[in-house]
């Protein structure tokens, strides 16, 4: 099996119409809006094509052009392992943004499971068809909007809830115990704070989320200072959830595990170096009898969480109020994993044709 071609389909990307605000100093979807973003294909002499896409369709343009022809025509696209690393080489050359590293590995893997005809979380494992969601929520204006929420999150079906709150330590760890005292003791209920805090106050409000029993404490700083989180958890007993938008893939999520005491970590394929990346940290996480839990929502990462053991719930994203209605959510607060082969069976190729502004093959340059 042979890669033939790549090709980039570069379309302008919908506007994000939802209305939602995350923590003081992050910016809301009006960022998103009236900007474009591209779609890679991956063609194969068995007629076999895998698909990923990325927000920055002038940045996919430029590496394709310079990188993937050499790197990616007459290659094998089975030997994932081999072109993990041809890529990461890129790396040294032009930094790759966290989201666009694992791109063509994503691609890979859909060639892969669309080839064996099983579905990707049977391919690289095979633990378990469903899981439990979480609401995972914007930030709303004050805690009594943040209770109406909760309200209806509980009546839909979720048994978790995790906080993005708004960057206040004090604020944050005032809403945090009232959502507790709300819930009982039975919900779960994680915080994230967006790396939003210093040292001080991420103590100060690991504090109040330890009396409240919280499940997990996540990102409370930015990832940089392994120093940081280490002396953070010396000091708290509430598990932290680590390494979610540090770079290094794998090897920095296992210095954070060895150095910073990283009690969970995070993986994605999105953030972590595709699917050979978060299959690397989720088995290193276990090895040490650790979770590794997936960020963010949608069918591939229902696939690593179908995959591995020592994943546990999937993030399903709530924002507006009333709330949106989460369809993958079942009744009972559960997602079940596709058992179709590939990534891409959603993908209609004559509609990204048609819509791209603009396209070309790596094979012209």
């Amino acid at each position: 099996m042979k890669i033939t071609d790549v090709k980039i389909y570069l379309r302008k990307q919908e506007k994000d119409t939802r209305r939602f605000n995350w923590r003081d100093g992050l910016a809301g979807p009006e960022v998103y809006g009236n900007t474009s973003h591209a779609d890679l294909r991956i063609m194969t002499d068995e007629g076999i094509d895998g698909y990923a896409s990325y927000s920055n369709a002038d940045y996919t343009a430029y590496i394709a052009k310079k990188y993937f022809k050499d790197l990616l025509i007459g290659e094998d696209p089975l030997q994932k392992e081999l072109i993990y690393h041809k890529i990461w080489e890129i790396d040294r050359l032009d930094y790759l943004p966290l989201p666009f590293f694992g791109l063509v590995d994503i691609a890979l893997w859909d060639i892969a499971s669309k080839k064996a005809q099983i579905p990707l979380y049977q391919l690289i494992g095979g633990f378990r068809e469903k899981a439990m969601a979480y609401a995972s929520t914007a930030t709303y204006n004050t805690i009594e909007e943040f209770m109406d929420v909760a309200d209806q999150c509980l009546e839909r079906g979720f048994k978790g809830i995790k906080l993005h709150a708004w960057g206040d330590a004090r604020r944050d760890a005032e809403l945090c115990q009232a959502l507790r005292a709300k819930v009982g003791k039975d919900i779960y209920l994680m915080y994230d704070g967006s790396a939003g805090f210093d040292y001080q106050d991420a103590y100060y409000l690991g504090k109040a989320l330890e009396e409240a029993n919280y499940h997990w404490y996540e990102e409370p700083m930015r990832e940089y200072s392994i120093y940081a989180y280490r002396k953070l958890a010396d000091k708290l007993s509430i598990p932290l959830l680590v390494a979610e938008t540090s770079p290094g893939s794998f090897y920095n999520s296992a210095d954070f595990v060895h150095f910073g005491k990283g009690d969970m970590v995070r993986i994605s394929a999105g953030l972590k170096g595709g699917v050979t990346g978060a299959m690397k940290i989720a088995h290193m996480a276990e090895s040490f009898n650790l979770r590794a839990e997936v960020h963010g929502g949608g069918e591939l990462c229902m696939q690593l969480i179908a995959a591995f053991r020592n994943t546990s719930m999937y993030e399903a994203f709530i924002w507006d109020n009333p709330i949106n209605n989460c369809p993958e959510v079942d009744a009972d607060g559960y997602v079940h994993v596709s058992k179709k082969p590939g990534l891409s069976n959603h993908i209609d190729i004559e509609k990204i044709e048609k819509e791209a502004y603009t396209s070309f093959s790596v094979l012209d340059y």
